[in-house]
């Protein structure tokens, strides 16, 4: 293969991965609101996988997780 070629076939590939991923739809994030997760709490425990984290809203009113 010569030098040429494989340029082309670079380009080739990068322009049906480009054209693949327009094709696929857009996926949606899924979205909660931090009050309903939270429910009046200022602190909860989520089990992931086995391990323990916590979930804390500060002073700040910001949300700070933690394993």
């Amino acid at each position: 293969m010569t030098t040429n070629d494989a340029i082309h076939q670079s380009a080739d590939l990068a322009n049906s991965t480009a054209t693949a991923a327009k094709n696929q739809a857009p996926k949606e994030i899924p979205r909660i609101k931090s009050g309903d997760l939270m429910q009046q709490k200022r602190e909860l425990e989520i089990d992931h996988a086995g391990r323990i984290y916590r979930l804390r809203i500060t002073q700040l009113n910001k949300l700070i997780l933690t394993a």
